[in-house]
């Protein structure tokens, strides 16, 4: 529901085209460190207009994905 969001802040911050950025892309291996997902996180705060907090570790594009889609609306 959210992974074009977040491909495409991801695809800018690591310098990369969009299209690169696949569900099972981990973290890791797009070299997104712990101080880099707190600045994604907050992006795409701002972006879907949505408060994010981890309660869970996620490790890939579609785990992140995941977890924001079953957040609940306030």
């Amino acid at each position: 529901m959210y992974f074009d969001v977040i491909a495409k802040i991801l695809a800018e911050r690591i310098g990369c085209d969009v299209s690169s950025i696949k569900p099972e892309s981990s973290f890791q291996d797009l070299g997104i460190d712990s101080l880099d997902t707190v600045d994604l996180i907050m992006e795409l705060e701002d972006e879907i207009g949505k408060e994010i907090e981890l309660t869970q570790k996620v490790e890939t594009v579609k785990d992140l994905d995941d977890f924001i889609s079953q957040l609940k609306e306030d």
